[in-house]
C-alpha cells in the first residue's frame, strides 16, 4: 500500500558499484511505498556514484572524502582535513535536508554524514554488505540505530542487539533465472548441448582472471565448453582477439546479466558482496576467485563464508597455477557434484533482502 508521507531520507555510500547499487535498490524500494518522500544521496565527489545516482534518478552531493591508503602516501597525509572538511559539510546538509532517517551502505563516503547524523539523533541505520565489515561500519555501529548484515556471525563486530540478518539487495529480474536457460542461450546466440562457462571478473575486469582464461583456451575447446567472457572494459582492447574462435564470446561488459546467468552451467566469477548474494540467487556452480587486493582482504572471507557450506568452489589465486585445470575437469564431468553446489548455494539465498532492509527503515521512521 502507499503512502501520502513526505518523509525526508538521505542516503550514503559508494566508491564502487557494491556500495552504490544497493542504496540504489533501498530508495527504489523506499520510494514504491512512499512517492512524495524527498531523497537526497550523498557521496565522494570524484567517485563512480556522482554518476550513477543521478542516472537513476535521484540527487546527489558529494564530499571531498577519500579512504585510507595502506601505505604512507600523499593522500593519506590530506586525510584528516578531507575527513574534517566532509564532517563540515555534512553537518551544513543536514542542517539544511533536515532527513527524518539516515541510510550508509558502506565505503568512506557514508562515515562523516552517518556520524553526524547519528550525533544529532537522527535515526540512522548502515547496510554491511560483507562477511568481515569494513572500518567505516565498525566505527559508525557504536552510534547507529539498526545494523543490516548479509552474513551471519557478526556479533563479533557490532552491537549484537542491533544486528538484523537481512541479505544484500539483489535486481529483481534474477529472481528467475532458473527458467531462463534456453532462453540465455539463444540470446548469447550459443549450443544448446554444450556446456557453457560464464567468466566474471567485475566492470573493470580482472587481470589474473582473465589470463587464466586466456592460458586455458585450449582446455576448454577440448573439454567441449563455450565461454561468456566478461573480460572488463579496462582489457577489451586487447581480449577482443579471442571473439574469432567458435568457441569463446569476449564481452567489455554485460548489459542482460539476467540471460548471462541463465546461459551459464558453470560460473567462474570475484567474490565481492554483490557478486556473491546474486551468485545465491542465481544458484549455479560457482568457482570462485577472489581479488587479494581489497581491504582486510574481504573477497576471501565472503567466498569462504559459501565455501565452507559446500556452497562454491573457492580457488586462491595463488593456487590457480596448480589447482584450477583439475577442479574446474572434475566439476564439468560431475553431474553430482554440479547439482550439490547449486542447492548449496541457493539455499543461502536472502531474496527478501531489500524489503527487510526497508521494513527496518520504516520502524525508524515510525519510531520518530
Amino acid at each position: 500500500m502507499k503512502d501520502s508521507k513526505t518523509y525526508k531520507i538521505i542516503l550514503s555510500g559508494g566508491g564502487t558499484g557494491g556500495h552504490i547499487y544497493p542504496a540504489i535498490a533501498i530508495a527504489n524500494e523506499l520510494k514504491s511505498r512512499y512517492p512524495k518522500a524527498e531523497f537526497l544521496f550523498v557521496g565522494a565527489s570524484d567517485r563512480m556514484e556522482m554518476e550513477k545516482v543521478p542516472q537513476a534518478g535521484y540527487s546527489i552531493e558529494g564530499l571531498w572524502i577519500s579512504g585510507l591508503q595502506r601505505k604512507l602516501t600523499l593522500k593519506n597525509l590530506m586525510f584528516p582535513f578531507k575527513l574534517m572538511s566532509s564532517i563540515l559539510k555534512s553537518r551544513k546538509i543536514i542542517k539544511t535536508f533536515k532527513p527524518h532517517v539516515a541510510i550508509g551502505t558502506g565505503g568512506f563516503a557514508s562515515g562523516p554524514l552517518i556520524k553526524v547524523a547519528s550525533s544529532k539523533g537522527i535515526p540512522s541505520l548502515i547496510q554491511e554488505q560483507n562477511s568481515y565489515p569494513g572500518i567505516t561500519n565498525k566505527l559508525l555501529s557504536k552510534n547507529v540505530d539498526k545494523i543490516c548484515v548479509a552474513y551471519e556471525g557478526l556479533e563479533r563486530y557490532f552491537p549484537k542487539e542491533k544486528i538484523v540478518l537481512t541479505g544484500n539487495p539483489i535486481r529483481k529480474d534474477l529472481l528467475d533465472v532458473d527458467q531462463k536457460l534456453i532462453k540465455g542461450k539463444d540470446a548469447f546466440k550459443l549450443i544448446h548441448s554444450k556446456h557453457t562457462l560464464l567468466v566474471l571478473g567485475g566492470s573493470l575486469g580482472s587481470r589474473r582472471i582473465n589470463e587464466l582464461i586466456e592460458d586455458h583456451l585450449e582446455l576448454f575447446e577440448k573439454l567441449n565448453v563455450q565461454i561468456i567472457w566478461q573480460c572488463g572494459k579496462l582489457y577489451y582492447q586487447y581480449y577482443k582477439q579471442y571473439k574469432k574462435l567458435d568457441h569463446v564470446q569476449v564481452h567489455a561488459f554485460l548489459n542482460n546479466m539476467d540471460m548471462a546467468y541463465g546461459a551459464a552451467d558453470i560460473i567462474i566469477s570475484r567474490a565481492g558482496a554483490s557478486s556473491v548474494s546474486e551468485l545465491c540467487v542465481v544458484g549455479k556452480p560457482v568457482i570462485f576467485i577472489p581479488s587479494p587486493n581489497v581491504a582486510e582482504d574481504h573477497q576471501t572471507k565472503n567466498a569462504k563464508a559459501i565455501a565452507d557450506k559446500d556452497a562454491a568452489i573457492l580457488i586462491q589465486e595463488k593456487y590457480l597455477d596448480e589447482q584450477f585445470e583439475q577442479q574446474f575437469s572434475e566439476l564439468l564431468h560431475s553431474n553430482e557434484k554440479r547439482d550439490q553446489l547449486s542447492k548449496n548455494i541457493k539455499g543461502l539465498a536472502l531474496v527478501n533482502a531489500t524489503r527487510d532492509i526497508v521494513d527496518q527503515v520504516e520502524k525508524l521512521l515510525q519510531s520518530k
